[in-house]
């Protein structure tokens, strides 16, 4: 009997069978003892525009990487913060306007529950060291909280976040690459929060233009003239381009008697804060409506006919609202275009389209 051999087809199926099968046994060896790499994970930038006032959030004790910030996103827009699964930080704060709850007098929160306040934008969190419209906290790290736990908005404990996120394990890998100390704990849960926010600066309005010089910047004569009314009767609140101070003043707004919402005082128990509630910054603000604390006001032009009729005496009244004339702040016809002119200056199309902050 002569010796056995394999030619033509049946030899070559038979070798690619068998080198197929040593090929995949040597992937999975290597793959097996090959060690785990961890996603490189970039230090971002927070640029701190020429024209703004110094960091007030201490980058240091939580610098923003890429993947927090991609895990503070997720999480923004997470109805698993909410007691329903349904209402997400982005739900009430909307980028086409400006992280506002865009026509809604308060706040919506779950089962259809409303709130007793309005839904103030969120843009340069970074610059500023009280948060609310009383001014419920002195942290950003800790500014999630408040809705997070609020009956009427999310319903939920952090209790309830945590463990949720911890059943999660996609959020659990995500937690262990963002952070050095990585898991899933309330600390890196609401640092993850602020890199996200401490990012979302808005500093490229028509008006930032002007300020710095750059092309885009030059201002009509309406548009100067607002410029003009606004540093003559509005800047002393409305101040630095952050166009806020930060301060908490009683603005002469009849109290609501269904609410008899009292604002700072709530935060402080000094009758000397009644009716006191932190100045809004004015950046973006022609996409914000409505205005003030409680929502009152559905567009910029009723603004402008309070504080120029509508303003009501009482003991906190702030002092630059009293003046001989009167009360409130004297504008005329041509005055109020202007400034209305002015507040379109204000809006950052940069901003409010940057598809780092959206959802999809």
């Amino acid at each position: 009997m002569g010796s056995l051999s394999f030619s033509g087809p049946v030899l070559k199926l038979k070798q690619m069978r068998y080198l197929f099968w040593v090929l995949l046994l040597v992937c999975l060896v290597s793959c097996n003892n090959e060690e785990y790499l961890p996603l490189e994970n970039t230090l971002l930038t927070v640029e701190v525009p020429e024209n703004f006032p110094d960091l007030v959030y201490d980058i240091e004790a939580n610098p923003p990487t890429q993947l927090g910030f991609e895990l503070g996103k997720k999480l923004f827009y997470d109805g698993k913060l909410s007691s329903n699964g349904f209402i997400s930080c982005g739900f009430c704060h909307e980028q086409n306007f400006a992280f506002t709850h865009h026509g809604h007098q308060f706040s919506h929160g779950v089962d259809d529950l409303e709130g007793t306040r309005n839904t103030p934008a969120i843009a340069n969190m970074a610059f500023f060291n009280e948060f609310a419209w009383d001014g419920a906290t002195s942290h950003l790290d800790l500014f999630p909280i408040i809705p997070i736990t609020n009956e009427v908005e999310m319903g939920e404990t952090m209790t309830g976040v945590i463990n949720k996120l911890i059943a999660d394990s996609e959020y659990q890998q995500q937690f262990e690459n963002a952070f050095e100390e990585g898991g899933v704990n309330a600390e890196n849960f609401l640092k993850a929060l602020s890199q996200f926010m401490v990012m979302m600066i808005s500093s490229n309005s028509k008006y930032d233009k002007f300020v710095r010089n750059e092309e885009g910047g030059e201002l009509t004569e309406v548009e100067a003239y607002g410029l003009t009314v606004f540093q003559q009767k509005c800047a002393t609140c409305h101040a630095t381009d952050l166009f806020t101070d930060g301060s908490f003043r009683n603005n002469g707004l009849p109290p609501n008697p269904q609410l008899n919402d009292v604002g700072r005082a709530e935060v402080s128990g000094s009758v000397n804060d009644n009716y006191k509630f932190k100045v809004p910054s004015l950046r973006n603000v022609a996409l914000t409506a409505p205005y003030m604390h409680d929502g009152r006001f559905g567009s910029l032009e009723s603004v402008l006919n309070f504080y120029a009729n509508g303003v009501v005496d009482s003991e906190t009244l702030d002092d630059s609202l009293r003046t001989d004339d009167g009360l409130g702040i004297a504008l005329s016809d041509a005055e109020k275009e202007g400034l209305l002119a002015f507040f379109e200056l204000l809006t950052d199309e940069t901003f409010i389209n940057d598809e780092r902050f959206s959802e999809y």
